[in-house]
């Protein structure tokens, strides 16, 4: 017998918990949910959303809360909450759905499936009655309703169309596309021409800070040198962290801007923004010099660790809300800055209006002082924003979501250990092996879990944890030249294959023994992250590089070929797969024979990141004969020395620093 009730108050997911108060019977996920609604005949109402997400929290108030709402949906539904972030297949799946049917995607996100689980209708945010030009949540419910028991042949008609069209673009099959740095180069070229020239970010509003998108153009100009992507690259990076989207009291960026100037956030704080954040500012600074991307790493990285880390895991995310408004916590009245000679001129740089930059409310910005002023201004408001953090401190803060995402902790691992490398902060590499370790033991018979919260963990994992995992291994190793974690990231290359290989050889998001999705995803859907394809290649590429595994290699290409194809079909949504794609063209390897760790050479690789390049230290024996490359034969080492080598091509060594940095900086 089904439970009429509400039963998600045991669910391992802040956002789930979160309504598990509503007078709505709602259900987790899952075979019984797919069960009820198949015995009572109800088709499924379907609500997507994340603990962070601002509209997710406007329609659970205005409908969810509601008892004439809820009685509604109880009698005519089997209601079925999921969170996004841990079931981005079942979001995926279903966002795809919604895009089939001509709709703008985004959450809340609202299916009506049949009791199969297969999609007929939908859309995104919906208030209790008609308002915003959006119908009443109301009238949906009865209308949907009404067509499910009157008008069943058509429902089932049009969800055979539109499961097969979802299909087609979810789990695509294509001829595979060779590796051409032409479609490369393309693409990048493409991306240039979509991006604002002066305050950087995609034109346009809302500004989102798009990492696959600044990926391509970074490896554009690695690749052909092309200074316009490389330029617009810093600018967009340097404008997003003198804006508003960043939170100069308290470090880490906001999800994206509403509007094109960087100004007023979307105030929620991601995990993933703020991981990428630290990888392209270390990539910025590495070039550039400049103090701004070291400070916003330093104070992002604070940030991490101050707000964000739970039993040596970091939380997803941040709300958006608190007290009931958004951004409540981070904004200013003019009258809550001191209007003093000493804040003079911090209310000038930080935008400081008596009349607000907001809604009569100051959000604080450099929009108007991008570079960095003389030391002794800077360190005047390097005392007032303490100033203000400790009374924003006093604030109500927004809530936070504690479960841990293995991808999204991998993410932030691998950037961790990348600007460690960098500024050479033992610190930074410790915080980023203590998350590696507290993720790996999180385990259960040699399998990832996808999140972890207390002592809850959701299996089974997917294809981009295991991608992630591997990636935050190998950076681990290039770090702290241990080989055991070379060794972990063969095991989770082996757990991938086991449990997320397809027919042609590449790769599922959803496990095999997934019994609840329609669809086996392919996972080849950038999001706000690279795709889990495009992960999946990165890191085999650089597993075979770092393993001097040539069958690896070759069939990192293989995936790489047949995911291009299918790219070329969607032609939308995979920069993550082009640009790990671009990788094989000519995977670049630095070994570096030395002594010792502290060796000079080691300090130049370092300091020079480059994301197309694995890094391998030997330690020095005079007169031992190395392989560099798979079959490219011996070479005698007679005294420290640095090899770069370009695909199984290796360049005559080099002995001083000096030389070793001519050779690894891209010209200007």
């Amino acid at each position: 017998m089904f439970q009429q009730a509400n039963l998600l108050g045991q669910e391992s997911s802040p956002y789930l918990r979160q309504h598990a108060d509503n007078p709505v019977h709602w259900r987790p996920w899952g075979k019984d949910a797919l069960d009820e609604a198949r015995s009572t005949g109800k088709p499924i109402l379907l609500s997507v959303g994340y603990a962070a997400c601002h509209w997710c929290h406007v329609m659970a108030h205005e409908c969810f809360e509601d008892s004439e709402v809820a009685e509604l949906m109880n009698t005519l539904y089997i209601n079925v909450k999921v969170d996004r972030e841990e079931r981005p297949d079942i979001d995926q799946i279903y966002m795809a759905s919604l895009a089939a049917m001509g709709e703008q995607g985004g959450w809340p996100l609202t299916m009506f499936l049949t009791s199969d689980g297969k999609p007929f209708w939908g859309g995104t945010y919906f208030p209790k009655h008609a308002h915003y030009g959006r119908p009443g949540f109301l009238d949906v419910l009865r209308t949907i309703g009404h067509v499910w028991k009157e008008d069943r042949v058509r429902v089932q008609q049009n969800v055979d169309a539109l499961t097969a069209h979802v299909s087609a673009r979810l789990d695509g099959k294509a001829e595979a596309s060779p590796l051409d740095k032409r479609l490369f180069d393309q693409f990048a070229e493409n991306v240039f021409g979509m991006m604002d020239l002066r305050k950087g970010g995609v034109s346009g509003a809302p500004k989102f800070p798009n990492a696959p998108f600044m990926d391509a153009l970074w490896l554009s100009w690695l690749r052909t040198g092309a200074g316009n992507h490389r330029d617009t690259f810093i600018i967009s990076l340097k404008t997003m962290l003198q804006g508003g989207i960043y939170d100069h009291l308290g470090g880490g960026l906001s999800r994206y801007s509403v509007d094109e100037d960087w100004l007023v956030p979307h105030f929620e704080k991601m995990l993933y923004d703020n991981a990428q954040l630290i990888r392209h500012a270390t990539y910025a600074f590495a070039r550039t010099g400049d103090e701004i991307f070291r400070l916003r790493i330093e104070e992002t990285i604070a940030w991490l660790q101050r707000e964000m880390l739970v039993e040596n895991r970091f939380a997803s995310s941040l709300d958006a809300d608190s007290e009931g408004e958004e951004g409540r916590f981070y904004v200013w009245s003019s009258s809550e800055i001191p209007d003093t000679v000493e804040f003079a001129d911090f209310r000038r740089v930080y935008d400081v209006r008596k009349e607000g930059n907001w809604e009569g409310k100051t959000i604080l910005n450099r929009l108007h002082a991008l570079e960095r002023l003389d030391p002794t201004t800077e360190s005047r408001f390097d005392r007032a924003r303490q100033e203000l953090w400790s009374v924003r401190e006093k604030r109500t803060h927004p809530g936070r979501d504690d479960k841990a995402l293995t991808d999204w902790n991998g993410l932030a691992i691998r950037s961790l250990a990348e600007a460690a490398r960098v500024f050479h902060r033992s610190d930074w590499l410790e915080l980023a092996t203590g998350c590696y370790r507290s993720v790996s033991e999180s385990m259960v018979d040699g399998r990832l879990p996808h999140s972890v919260l207390g002592s809850s963990r959701l299996f089974p994992g997917l294809s981009s944890d295991y991608a992630s995992m591997i990636n935050a291994a190998l950076s681990l190793y290039e770090a702290s030249h241990d080989k055991a974690f070379l060794a972990d990231a063969r095991h989770w290359l082996d757990a991938l294959d086991t449990w997320h290989s397809t027919e042609d050889g590449g790769h599922a998001l959803s496990a095999s023994d997934s019994a609840d999705v329609i669809i086996r995803v392919r996972g080849d859907q950038d999001e706000a992250i690279p795709s889990a394809t495009g992960q999946i290649i990165d890191a085999i590429t650089r597993l075979a590089v770092a393993t001097d595994d040539y069958i690896l290699r070759q069939r990192a290409e293989t995936i790489a070929q047949k995911a291009l194809g299918r790219v070329l079909q969607q032609r939308y949504g995979q920069a993550g797969v082009l640009n790990s794609a671009s990788l094989l063209l000519e995977p670049l390897k630095l070994v570096l024979v030395t002594p010792s760790r502290d060796h000079d050479l080691l300090r130049v690789a370092d300091r020079l990141p480059d994301p197309r390049r694995t890094d391998i230290w030997i330690e020095f024996r005079e007169n031992e004969s190395i392989e560099l490359v798979p079959g490219g034969g011996e070479v005698l080492i007679k005294k420290p020395a640095a090899f770069l080598c370009r695909g199984l091509i290796c360049l005559a060594p080099v002995g001083t620093a000096a030389e070793l940095e001519n050779l690894l900086r891209p010209d200007p």
